[in-house]
Parts: C-alpha cells; structure tokens; sequence
C-alpha cells in the first residue's frame, strides 16, 4: 500500500538542528505538543538524498533550514577536508511558483508533498554540475556557485535527469518526453502523443503508489538509446475527487484503478535520443500486466524488463534487443501457493553477463547469482535480505543490508559473490542501519540510529571504518534541539510474546516512571499491514516519549503479515485481511492486561491508513476490551483500493467475493460500541474519503455514537497536521486517561 508509516514515522519528525537553551543540571524541559511541531526539529539533523560526486570529492545532500524544518537545499562537504558549503540556495533560484497537479501528486505518492525547496538532484557524469529541479523548473548549477536556468515554462518538469554520458537533459512535460542538449539548445518533444489519457515517460498510479517506481524511461549507458514507457489511462474508472478545502472546493476526475477494475494499457518503446528509430517492445500476447522494473545491461545492448502477471503470481524476466524490440524470456519467478511475489530492487546486472538476484524462493529473501542458465545463492538462513546496496565488480564483493544478527536491527554486510561464504557485519550492533554506496562500491554513506539517539549519518570504508561524520546529530550534544528533553527521556524496552498456535510476535514499550501500586493507561499503537515494520532498534522519535508524558504507556506489537520475517510470516494475510493481524494485536492486548502496572480498562487503540483499518476491525472482533480507539483513513470497504496492492493479497473481487465480503470493516462496523473517532483528510487520493463517508453514513443509520474530525484540503498526510494530534489526545484524554482506574 506504501501506506506504510504514515502516521507512524511520519509523525516523528526528523528535522535540522539549531542552538537551543540547556536545562538546568539534572532537569529536563517539558515536551509540549506544539514544541514537537515547530522548528527546529527535535530529532535534529534530516540530510536528503545523499551522494558522491563522480570522481568522490564531494558528498552532496539536501539540508533543510534550521529556521523552516521542511525547506531544503543543496549542500557539499569535500571528502578530502570535511568542509561544507552551500552550493544552491534554493530561495535565491526558487520562485515560489505553484506545482502542477501531476507534480503534486507525484511528490504525494514520495510522501515528501510538504517538503519545500529543493527536493532532489542529479549529478553530471563529468561531475562539474549538478541538474537542480526547483519549483517546476531546472536549473544547472555548477561547482563555483553559479546557476543556469535551463528551462521557463508554465508546465512542471517531471522526472528530470542527466543522460549516463551526460550528452542530454531529459524530463516530462505535458505528458511527453523531451530531450534536451546540455551544453545549450531547445528541448525537444521525441515522444508523438502524449495527451488526454496518453502518457509518455510517467510512472502510471500504481507504479508509483505501489510498485516504488516512479519513472517511465529510461537511459541506456551509452546514450544511444532512451526505453519510454507508453500509457493509456482509458480504461481506468474515472473517480470524481473533490478536493475540499476552507476557502472552496475544486474537483478533479481522478482515473482511480480501484481493485477488481481495469488497469492503463501499457506499453514499451525503444528510441533514440531525437526519437526516431522508434521501436515497441514485444510484452507478449496479454495486455494486462504490470511493467515493474525495466533496466540496461552494462554495456547498452541488451534492454531487461521485469513483466509481472496481474495475479502477482509470477515475474518474468525479459532480455530485450533494442534495435528490434524482440523479447525474449531470460527467466521467470513463481510464487508458492496461497503467496504472491515482492517485487525487489536488490539486483544487479554485472558486466561479465551474469546477475545478482534477490528472491524469496527459499522462503526468505536471498541473494542470488545467475551465470548463463546456472543459479547460485549466495546468502542463506531464517533472515531476510532488504536490499543490495553495492557491487564492487572489481573484487568481486556485494553489499547488502540485512537482519541476519536480529529481526530487531538492520546491519550492512559484505560477502564475495565470486567465491561466496563467510558474511561481514560492517556496521555496530544495536543500531538500525540504512546505506548507499557509489557506482563502484568504493565507500559506504550510512545512516544508524537506536531509540536513544536519532539519526547520524557518516562517510565509511568498504570495511566499515567511519572516515567522517555527515551528520553527527549526537544528541548528547548541548546544541542538539532534542537535548534539553534528555534528561526525561525514557527507555524503550523489547520483548517478545508467542501466540495460541506459536508464532513469536515481537513488541516495544515505553513507561513512566512506574510507581510502585499504580496502573497506567496505554497508548496502544499499530500499524499491521504488510512491507512494514514498526518494532524495531529505531530512533522512534519525540512523539513517542511526548505521548510516555501524558501519562500513558506507549506499546506496539508487529503482528503476521508484517514484513522481515519471511514469506511464512507475511503470508497468513493472504485473502484474509482483517483475521491473523487483529488476533496478533488481540495477544499483544492480553499481555499488557497480564501486566500489573497496566489498567485493563484504560488501554486506547490507534493507527493511520492501514492500522486505521486495523482499528476498526479491532473494536469489531472484541467490543469492550478495548477504552476507545482512533481510526484515522481507514480503509472501510477494499473493493475502493487499488489493484496492485489490494490484489496482491486478496485477489480479484470479482472471483473472490467472499474475501472481501470477511476483509471489509463496513458489514460489521454495528458492532463498534466503544467511544471511537473517525479522522480522515477529505482531499486523500489514496484512501480515497469515500472510505470514510460510507462508514460514518452505516454507523449514523445504526445509531452508533462516534466522534468524527475531517480536514479540509489535506490528502492522506493529513496526520501531520498538529490539529490532528490536538484532537487526538482530547479524545484520548477523556476517554482512556481519565476514566476510571480499575480497583
């Protein structure tokens, strides 16, 4: 659903770092909520989209202000004397102008759609200029400072990069590609028809919403020819959105492929850089699938595409001849019964022909090497690969991140693919861990935190030797913006508990300090829904610890189908949404009720999008065990949600009508009788508002009393909106901390 956290990392806010006043010795200021929402950010240090140069003299991120948490811009530190410098101001290039509607919603599918300034950024292969998108336009800024516009339009620039050889800029704009000389000259449009429903280069809704891709071309490494995605939105339902807001209402008809539905018809075509030599890929005989990953072979001859079946039962592989556009099938990938397929970005085609594979066909996902039609895997065990982050084809070595040392942590290990056997931990035990590396896998950027210190990130070695901090953000440090706050943080302590049929469930806690004889209400978190992970040796950030000083106990559990446990793990969802997970949720409920610090009666349930569904489907299977709950952008009713996520799991409600009758959260919502609030943004184009519509309009004709807040003009983000936790902790209060303690 990419879904994922929302609501749940997102509202923890990483941020900059600025000065801020110390408390006195052995005291700790006071968390408030407001404090959380305002800037500087208390997490400290947020730097974006890291990178080295192409020679690996300058390390360049986007930093946001001190002053305005979510304005970014460009800036470099020389790897050689750990100086900085900003390199784009992106208030002396930017005009403020309002983005397109496409590009809107492409940042909304990012979820980066409150950032301002600079967003992203793509280096010149020469490594003497950097191509820079700022509202709506690009810029060309070179490493002396200055800044060249190079486009002037009304129409937004998406997806705009530097061709591999560096020869050409290329970005969409009005719903075709154009390419564009570096050096000077007018762009181009290469693409013939790009209007009304037709789209060239764009990554349709559910690529980008579901499928984490979201470009619809792309380069070959010589710059000879450029692969461009075709797509026809015609068949796709047409959904009337209104965007409500405070001042009015604006509708668009949104073409919303809601699950059961027709998907665009897509295409793949082959050209080159002035758009002749056109050529159409051959996807084979079925129009309905999916284009999930499309690739070069290192030396430009040879195009991959990964074409998955509408099922998301299998994934083949294509080696595709760019001159003719001829397909053939490489190899394919099956999912086991009563499964479905991931799809992965942990691979790497490598110059001698051979290719590094990321599968779950053991049950885990592994790494894989491909030599001609013989397979090799590389990694093995009861621990999940999360993604491929180098290759280091010289030496014959890959990185990776996995959590082979503890479900709990996430490490960057290195192995030979060549010769493969002993694995490297690269990183220090307790932290989760992030990273990227350059092309050839000389150093590593990785970012680290625990539930005491948020994110740092340093510059390392390929043996994992830290050579310099990016952003040291320790918040030990007097100037941290979070350090006033030290002296009350609170521990998070882990643990697990095993279910009825013996799975191990794993959950986190955060308490007050406990007083002896006294039973403390929770704030009961959840999220449940798969490809995420909510436990974990993670920076959970200041919200957590505001919510510990309410008064409450903070506790969440990651429940069956949550992801980084395997395909058996995840799988117990399959057609059966709403079941295992509010079991899994039940048994992390009866353990808090077991505890003797924690009153049975005062336990308040809440989750955003999919753990806002989750809520519902929680106060439906037990009505009064639980004080209250909050349900914020549910889904209600899945028949709304999309084909690629919502089919993956549940299959087609046209043939599987009876899943989605059981899954649903409206048919039983009668049952809801505790005191529950409803929230939702009434501009949401991925839950749309209807979900939330239909379930207050079912709850109103049963009679059912709830609390409902809708937010004008806010899409599924809405929860970052400090009204919302307002409101929130209202209900909260009057509900679940002040009732009652049980005798």
């Amino acid at each position: 659903m990419r879904m994922e956290l929302i609501g749940l990392a997102l509202m923890l806010m990483g941020g900059s770092a600025m000065a801020a006043e110390a408390p006195k010795a052995g005291q700790s200021k006071t968390l408030t909520l407001q404090r959380l929402f305002t800037s500087p950010d208390l997490s400290g240090a947020a730097p974006r989209a890291l990178k080295l140069s192409p020679d690996g003299s300058l390390l360049t991120v986007l930093r946001n202000r001190a002053d305005e948490k979510d304005r970014y811009d460009l800036w470099a530190m020389d790897t050689r004397t750990g100086k900085w410098r900003m390199l784009v101001d992106s208030k002396k290039i930017g005009s403020g102008a309002e983005l397109s509607e496409a590009e809107k919603m492409q940042r909304e599918r990012e979820r980066i759609s409150n950032l301002k300034g600079i967003v992203s950024y793509d280096w010149a292969p020469d490594g003497k200029s950097i191509l820079v998108p700022i509202d709506g336009d690009l810029f060309l800024a070179t490493l002396d400072g200055k800044v060249r516009r190079l486009t002037d339009s009304k129409e937004s620039e998406l997806n705009p990069v530097i061709s591999p050889d560096g020869a050409y800029v290329s970005f969409v704009r009005d719903q075709n590609l154009y390419v564009q000389p570096l050096n000077g000259g007018e762009a181009q449009r290469i693409t013939p028809d790009g209007e009304g429903t037709v789209h060239w280069g764009e990554a349709e809704f559910v690529a980008q919403e579901e499928m984490d891709r979201s470009t619809g071309y792309w380069w070959s490494p010589d710059d000879r020819h450029i692969a461009v995605e075709r797509f026809d939105a015609a068949p796709v339902q047409v959904v009337t959105r209104s965007a409500i807001g405070a001042d009015g209402t604006r509708t668009y008809n949104q073409r919303y492929p809601a699950a059961g539905t027709p998907n665009v018809l897509v295409s793949l075509y082959v050209m080159k850089p002035d758009g002749s030599g056109r050529v159409k890929v051959d996807l084979g005989s079925d129009p309905d699938i999916y284009l999930a990953r499309v690739d070069w072979t290192p030396d430009g001859k040879t195009l991959l595409v990964q074409r998955e079946n509408r099922a998301q039962t299998e994934l083949d592989m294509l080696r595709v001849d760019p001159e003719t556009g001829k397909a053939t099938l490489w190899f394919a990938e099956k999912a086991k019964p009563k499964s479905w397929i991931n799809l992965s970005y942990a691979y790497r085609p490598l110059n001698d022909g051979s290719l590094i594979w990321w599968s779950e066909r053991s049950g885990h996902g592994h790494l894989y090497r491909l030599v001609g039609d013989k397979w090799t895997q590389l990694t093995h065990g009861d621990w999940d690969v999360a993604a491929l982050v180098g290759v280091d084809q010289q030496a014959g070595k890959l990185y990776f991140l996995a959590n082979k040392d503890g479900v709990l942590e996430r490490h960057l290990y290195s192995m030979h693919y060549t010769h493969p056997g002993a694995i490297t931990r690269l990183t220090e035990p307790g932290w989760w861990n992030t990273a990227t590396m350059d092309g050839k896998a000389t150093r590593a950027i990785v970012t680290r935190s625990n539930p005491d210190q948020p994110p740092q990130v340093y510059l390392a070695d390929t043996s994992g030797k830290r050579l310099a901090w990016i952003a040291q953000n320790d918040v030990h440090d007097a100037d941290h913006p979070y350090h006033p706050y030290l002296a009350g943080h609170n521990e998070t302590k882990f643990g697990t508990i095993k279910t009825a049929d013996g799975a191990t469930l794993h959950w986190e806690m955060i308490t007050p300090k406990l007083v002896p004889g006294k039973k403390y209400p929770v704030f009961f978190q959840h999220y449940g829904g798969p490809h995420v992970q909510t436990v974990s040796r993670a920076w959970g950030g200041a919200m957590q610890q505001y919510i510990v000083d309410q008064g409450y106990i903070f506790f969440q559990i990651d429940n069956r189908g949550s992801a980084n446990r395997g395909t058996a793990f995840e799988d117990a969802i399959w057609h059966a949404m709403g079941s295992v997970e509010v079991q899994d949720q039940l048994a992390g409920a009866h353990y808090l009720k077991s505890l003797d610090f924690v009153d049975p009666k005062r336990i308040g349930i809440y989750g955003w999008s999919y753990g806002g569904y989750m809520t519902l489907k929680m106060l439906e299977a037990d009505p009064g065990l639980y004080a209250a709950g909050v349900s914020g952008a549910p889904v209600t009713k899945w028949e709304l949600y999309d084909t690629h996520y919502t089919e993956r799991y549940m299959g087609n409600p046209n043939t599987d009508p009876d899943a989605y009758a059981k899954a649903d959260a409206l048919p039983d919502a009668d049952a809801i009788r505790d005191p529950m609030l409803l929230m939702h943004g009434m501009s949401d184009d991925n839950v749309v508002f209807e979900n939330s519509t239909l379930l207050a309009a079912k709850l109103q004709a049963d009679d059912r009393p709830f609390e409902m807040m809708f937010y004008p003009g806010k899409t599924h983000a809405a929860v970052r909106d400090i009204h919302v936790w307002t409101t929130l902790f209202d209900f909260f209060d009057r509900n679940v901390k002040n009732r009652p303690e049980a005798k």
